[in-house]
């Protein structure tokens, strides 16, 4: 299985601030469910619809204010995999954010997409760190 782990982001919010948005799928509603297909989601699981494609995600395990675990939940998800939303916390209105996602891929898939994968989770943590910071809290 191979690792892909994104750069780290500050976040100028405590870990307790960003836990509750990260650990309920059903908080994400009003930001993705324009974006993608047939939306649905519960506190731990989701699905979507992608080029066709329905996928499902179920959050595996929670460790309040330090992350959540993601896997695959039914679906078409054609790999195997696991995804960590790690929280650091530094200082009080500090915390850091980090990606880590383990997929089993294929060598010919680790030769095409490998490096898209890392360049999107970097872009992924940069995008919540920018939105978290931007929130009214």
């Amino acid at each position: 299985m191979q690792e892909y782990i994104s750069k780290q982001q500050q976040v100028f919010r405590s870990a307790s601030q960003i836990f509750p948005l990260i650990s309920n799928f059903s908080m994400l509603t009003p930001a993705v469910a324009d974006k993608v297909e047939d939306w649905q989601a519960t506190e731990d699981s989701c699905s979507f619809k992608v080029k066709g494609f329905t996928v499902g995600l179920r959050i595996e395990e929670k460790v309040e204010n330090k992350h959540i675990k993601v896997v695959g939940d039914g679906g078409n998800v054609p790999m195997d995999f696991a995804f960590w939303i790690q929280l650091h916390q530094v200082a009080e209105g500090d915390t850091r954010i980090r990606l880590v996602l383990h997929a089993e891929l294929n060598m010919m898939m680790r030769m095409m997409i490998g490096g898209k994968i890392q360049g999107g989770l970097d872009k992924a943590v940069e995008g919540l760190a920018m939105a978290f910071n931007q929130m009214p809290f």
